[in-house]
Order: C-alpha cells, then sequence, then structure tokens
C-alpha cells in the first residue's frame, strides 16, 4: 500500500470512529446507559473486525495523543477556589493512595495466584491509576455537590500522573530491584519536578496570551501548552500527565484573572470541551479494541484475585486514608469556628486566609471605561464549607473505575518483559469488570449517598416557592 492510499485509510478510519462515537454516544444517552461503557462494548464488538481496517493499538495513541487533551481540558476547568477545601484529599488519594493500592493488588497476586512478587507489583502499578469517567458523567447529570465531584475528578487528574510514575518504577524493579527508600524519592522528586515544570508554563503562557489579541492563535497556543508541556516533561524522563495538569490549572486560575478576555476565555472552554469530548469517545474505543476477550479466560483465577484486591485497595484508600482525612478536616473546621468565635492567633490567621483568597474561583466579568473588551475574572466561589457527610466516602469507594491509563500502561509493556501476555489480561480483565459492574451502577450509587448534607437540602427547601 502507497504513502497516500495509507493516509487515505487513515482518513476513512478517523472519520468512521468519529460517526461511530457520536452514535454510540447518543444511543447510550436515550437509554440511560454510562456512554463510556457503550462505547466500550462497542470497541470490543468492533475488535473482531478491525483487522481488515488495519487498527493499530499503540500506548502512544493514548499516553500522548488522547490523555493529555483529557487532562489539559479537566484542569483547566478546574477552579481552584472549589478545589482548596478537598486539596488534602486529593493528596491522599493521589499520592499514599496509589501505593496502597498497587501494593494491595501486588500482595494479593503473589500470596493469592502465586505470581512472581516483581511481576505483581507492575500489574497493581497499572492498576493504581483511577478513570471515573463514567461516575463524573453521573455526577453532572444529578448535580452531586461541588465538593464531591471536584474530589472525585480532581483525583482522576492527578493519579493518572503518579501512577504513570508507581509503573515506570515498577518495570525498572524487575530488571533491577530497588529499596522503599530509592522508590520513595524518585516518586516525590519525578512529582516536585513536573510540579514545577508546569507551573512554569502555566506562568509564561498565562502572560503572552492576553497580549496576542487574536482568540484563534490563543487556542493555537494553548494546544502547544497542553501538549509541549507533556512532551518536554517525558522526553526528560518527568511525567508529562502531571505537568500538564498544573498546566492547565495554572492557565484556568492565574491565566484568566491576569487578562484573558471574555470571548478568548469562552472560545477555549468551547474547544477544549469538544477536544475532550472526541478524546475521552477515542479513548473507550480504544479500550475496547485492546482488550482480547478469549484472552482472560486463560488467567480468570489471577483475574479474580486482582478484582478483590482492587476493590479491598479502594476500600481502604476511601475508609481509612481518606477517612482519617475527613476527620482532620472535620477538626480544622471546628477550630477555625473557635478562632471565628474570637478565640484564633488572628495576625497569622488573616494573613494565610487573605492570600487563598487571593487565589480566582468563579467568572466575574469586569469591563474598564477605556471600551476595551471585557477582562474574565474568577472570583472565589460561595462557600460550600460544613460537615463531610460519611456517606460520601461510598461513592469515592465506588468511583475507582479503571479504564484508559491502565489499557494504555498494559499495551505499554516491553515486548521482551516476563509474562507479558498474561499481565495484560490481568489488567484487561479487571478493567472490563470495573466499567461493566461498577459503571452501570454509578448512578445507584450516587443518586443515594452522593447528595448534599441534609442542612444543605433543608436550606435550599427553604428557599424555594411554595407550590
Amino acid at each position: 500500500m502507497s504513502s497516500g492510499e495509507t493516509t487515505l485509510e487513515l482518513i476513512r478510519i478517523f472519520v468512521l470512529l468519529v460517526g461511530a462515537a457520536a452514535l454510540v454516544t447518543l444511543l447510550a444517552r436515550r437509554i440511560h446507559l454510562p456512554y463510556t461503557v457503550a462505547l466500550v462494548a462497542f470497541g470490543l464488538v468492533a475488535g473482531a473486525f478491525a483487522a481488515p481496517l488495519s487498527i493499530s493499538i499503540t500506548p502512544e495513541l493514548v499516553l500522548v495523543v488522547l490523555l493529555p487533551a483529557l487532562v489539559f481540558e479537566a484542569s483547566y476547568q478546574t477552579d481552584f477556589a472549589k478545589l482548596r477545601p478537598v486539596l488534602g484529599g486529593v493528596f491522599t488519594l493521589a499520592g499514599p493512595g496509589v501505593f496502597v493500592s498497587a501494593a494491595i493488588v501486588a500482595l494479593a497476586l503473589k500470596y493469592g495466584a502465586g505470581m512472581p512478587g516483581g511481576e505483581a507489583f507492575v500489574v497493581g502499578a497499572m492498576l493504581s491509576a483511577t478513570d471515573p469517567a463514567a461516575v463524573i458523567a453521573t455526577f453532572k447529570r444529578l448535580k452531586s455537590p461541588r465538593r464531591l465531584s471536584t474530589l472525585v475528578e480532581a483525583e482522576s487528574v492527578f493519579n493518572d500522573g503518579t501512577g504513570i510514575v508507581i509503573f515506570a518504577i515498577a518495570v525498572a524493579f524487575v530488571s533491577r530491584p530497588v529499596g522503599p527508600v530509592e522508590i520513595g524519592f524518585t516518586f516525590v522528586s519525578v512529582a516536585v519536578i513536573s510540579t514545577v515544570m508546569g507551573a512554569v508554563a502555566g506562568y509564561v503562557a498565562s502572560r503572552i496570551l492576553p497580549s496576542v489579541g487574536d482568540h484563534l492563535i490563543e487556542i493555537s497556543l494553548s494546544v502547544v501548552l497542553a501538549y509541549g508541556t507533556y512532551l518536554v516533561a517525558d522526553a526528560l524522563h518527568q511525567s508529562g500527565i502531571i505537568a500538564t495538569a498544573v498546566a492547565g490549572i495554572v492557565l484556568g486560575n492565574y491565566g484568566t484573572s491576569h487578562g484573558l478576555t471574555a470571548r478568548t476565555s469562552e472560545a477555549l472552554e468551547t474547544v477544549w470541551e469538544f477536544v475532550a469530548f472526541l478524546a475521552t469517545a477515542f479513548v473507550f474505543l480504544v479500550v475496547g479494541f485492546a482488550i482480547p476477550v478469549r484472552a482472560l479466560a486463560n488467567v480468570a483465577i489471577p483475574i479474580g484475585w486482582a478484582i478483590l484486591a482492587a476493590l479491598v485497595g479502594r476500600a481502604v484508600i476511601a475508609y481509612l486514608l481518606l477517612g482519617l482525612w475527613r476527620l482532620a478536616h472535620l477538626r480544622m473546621q471546628k477550630r477555625q469556628r473557635s478562632w471565628a468565635a474570637g478565640r484564633r492567633p488572628k495576625a497569622a490567621f488573616d494573613r494565610a486566609r487573605r492570600a487563598l483568597d487571593r487565589w480566582p474561583g468563579t467568572p466575574n466579568i469586569q469591563t474598564a471605561d477605556t471600551g476595551a473588551e471585557p477582562i474574565v475574572h474568577r472570583a472565589s466561589a460561595p462557600s460550600d464549607d460544613g460537615p463531610w457527610p460519611f456517606e460520601w466516602l461510598h461513592v469515592v469507594f465506588w468511583s475507582g473505575l479503571r479504564g484508559a491509563v491502565s489499557t494504555a500502561l498494559a499495551l505499554s509493556l516491553p515486548v521482551d518483559f516476563p509474562n507479558r501476555a498474561n499481565l495484560q489480561a490481568i489488567t484487561f480483565g479487571v478493567v472490563l469488570f470495573t466499567l461493566v459492574f461498577q459503571a452501570t451502577t454509578a448512578d445507584v450509587v450516587v443518586s443515594r449517598w452522593g447528595r448534599k448534607p441534609k442542612r444543605h437540602r433543608e436550606a435550599a427547601d427553604a428557599m424555594s416557592p411554595t407550590p
């Protein structure tokens, strides 16, 4: 096949997949099925006929082409004023949480399924990153509390990066065993350096974009920021996902409050929302294409152990780690209320509070008298403080789905890696279970436990007009 025919074939495949994604998503919404599950199911069925289309699923397609778009759009839309109250919980889930999840899966596979420790740790690392796209869609439809939805979505953004870092360490561990001190140092250093790189890139972009004066060029530069940050960090052996996520947060908060016009901000949100939809659709189609269903039967027992361990690990993360953070958060709120009543170290507290309040929040458009186009500012969001209901931990537990990142990491295993096919099949089996079982029951869990605290519901009922 000539290069021209190959290009034409790729264009045909692209158009076919876009059309299929749109139709499947529309059908899924009509029958109230998570569209991510419908796309995976379509990919599984279509995968049997993919050979004539010459579709080759590579990890680069997910990790380099699709994932940065998803991470950048989610982080750009993240309002720091809404993220701030749950920031400790996000770091708990995306930091120690991924280690706990990987370790529990590794122990289950080693002692339950008899796998070598190094290979079991690799599988645990591949399954440490969550992908709660179906749960997040349910949050939006049921209008769940913003703190809960922000926590789950922000965890997904950041633990994609930390999960990939742990995976790289796990793969290196098989060929060269390292100690826990070296693992911890590598993890922390990569996370810190990647965060700094993303913050610098986002700051530079936030200063450059307002001076361009053309929203089309500004959108183009945002694409360069999203993918360029990823590529540079990856080339320096850092976490491209963490760098891209931080760059998006900085641009979406600092940039929108320091010069981005209303037209540019609206255009960025619209374009990146469309890009994220396409990327999401393609990711889950790719997951369906990549999973060889027939190969799962050969490793059914290890898959069962991995599913059980993944659920146990998620329970430990949600109820123990996040539960401890919840208790600490409630104690801090109680102390702040005591300080507010006149028993606080006033000067230091006020300085810290003013510094945090300067972070941008919800859009607030102000127009200067010069007649220039309005500039977008994000003021602090309305307070959503108050006791964190214990029931929300059930939603966090059930939102620990696995998806695109786990699939991409399994595909990226070196060709000569020991028992590569079996490790991939175990990972694919867990991904398929979480998408088919957990995603389809997300509506029940969120509608029952993912609601506002009782005092907020009573206040809303009191404000609503009486029929």
